[in-house]
């Protein structure tokens, strides 16, 4: 399989082709270019990408593999674009492997399936500590020592979440993802998959059998960038325009969440692109959304800083979330609430109030444990 990728917007401009073998989906060959870029430097990106030439796709670590080494290495964008064309084509995958299903069911839908795959998936074998509430962290300890406090009754929730198969990006069964959040002491998670309406009889069962908060979000591709959508189960493909997106979620009484708003923009000096907070504040984008998330685990620290700048002069309220796709990620950031979150209702009403704060919650933990 061959995936074409662009990115092109007011600053870069550039393009790949990944040769990804099927299906086992390994990357076999990748050429890039850049059409449009700010400094020298940048076209020396192009060697690096020859270096994640072998990784799999489905194996652990992935992503990470790839941000480590052709982020850090060679440029951002073009490791953002890698993964883009990568999860495409394990969406392609799946999707073929249900065309064989259906040769069998020719009834069966794209979300039955999926559903399916994800009823039996097992959750990975995980050694379980011999004691998870003397091993892990208490939430009351976190109450004490984190910088931002939960309150009596409070409730902190990782917001931004991917679970496989829902998510062709991730890595981790849904199953898993609700283990590992619960064993390090999160109060709930939500699923955020992408483009992705969980179905509700499925998640109250997930509920029941794991004994844990789990909400339901879907992170929307819209023509401003990814948003983060709560309140709002419409199945919605492809890319929404942001101000049709509003129009929706207002008329159900949701939420919008901007996700990573700034991922990708400063690769280089802020200074060389002259962006500025006071300039980004700008954006369109800011009109349509009621809160900015500021604690994204997929984007870089100068990244998140910047997205907090520009949420403070906007007086928007922020929120924290791990956009966890392995199991290493879960939890990486959370949001604290200082009231209780049971249900979706619940969530929507206390993200209405714009009473919450992001947390550092796994950096904080370990800082209790230590």
């Amino acid at each position: 399989m061959i995936v074409h990728g662009v990115l092109d917007d007011d600053i870069y401009g550039i393009e790949q082709n990944v040769r990804i073998s099927i299906p086992d989906l390994e990357v076999l060959e990748i050429n890039g270019k850049w059409n449009r870029w700010t400094t020298p430097e940048c076209p020396r990106a192009i060697p690096v990408l020859q270096e994640a030439v072998g990784f799999r796709i489905e194996e652990e670590g992935f992503s990470g593999k790839v941000h480590k080494i052709i982020g850090r290495k060679a440029c951002r964008h073009h490791a953002n674009l890698l993964l883009e064309c990568c999860y495409s084509a394990k969406e392609a995958a799946l999707i073929a492997k249900w065309e064989d299903k259906k040769a069998e069911n020719k009834g069966l839908t794209f979300k039955d399936f999926i559903n399916g795959e994800t009823k039996n998936t097992a959750p990975a074998q995980v050694e379980r500590p011999v004691s998870a509430g003397r091993d892990f962290v208490q939430r009351d300890e976190v109450k004490k020592k984190s910088f931002n406090k939960k309150e009596e009754g409070g409730t902190i929730i990782d917001l931004h979440m991917h679970s496989s198969p829902a998510s062709p990006c991730s890595s981790v069964p849904v199953d898993q993802l609700i283990y590992d959040a619960k064993s390090i002491g999160l109060d709930g998670i939500c699923l955020t998959d992408h483009n992705y309406v969980w179905d509700k009889d499925v998640v109250d069962e997930l509920r029941q059998k794991h004994e844990f908060i789990i909400l339901r979000g879907n992170e929307i591709t819209t023509d401003q960038g990814d948003m983060l959508v709560f309140g709002l189960y419409k199945d919605i493909q492809g890319i929404i325009r942001l101000e049709d997106l509003r129009k929706e979620v207002d008329k159900a009484g949701g939420f919008i969440i901007v996700a990573h708003p700034f991922r990708g923009f400063l690769v280089f000096n802020v200074g060389e692109l002259g962006l500025t907070p006071e300039k980004a504040m700008e954006r369109p984008l800011f009109k349509y959304v009621d809160a900015v998330e500021v604690l994204n685990g997929k984007v870089t620290e100068k990244e998140n800083s910047f997205a907090l700048k520009v949420a403070e002069g906007l007086g928007l309220p922020v929120t924290g979330g791990s956009d966890a796709h392995e199991v290493s990620e879960v939890g990486t950031y959370a949001t604290v609430f200082p009231v209780s979150v049971k249900d979706e209702n619940d969530l929507i009403n206390a993200l209405k109030t714009g009473n919450y704060s992001p947390i550092a919650f796994k950096k904080e933990r370990e800082k209790i444990k230590r």
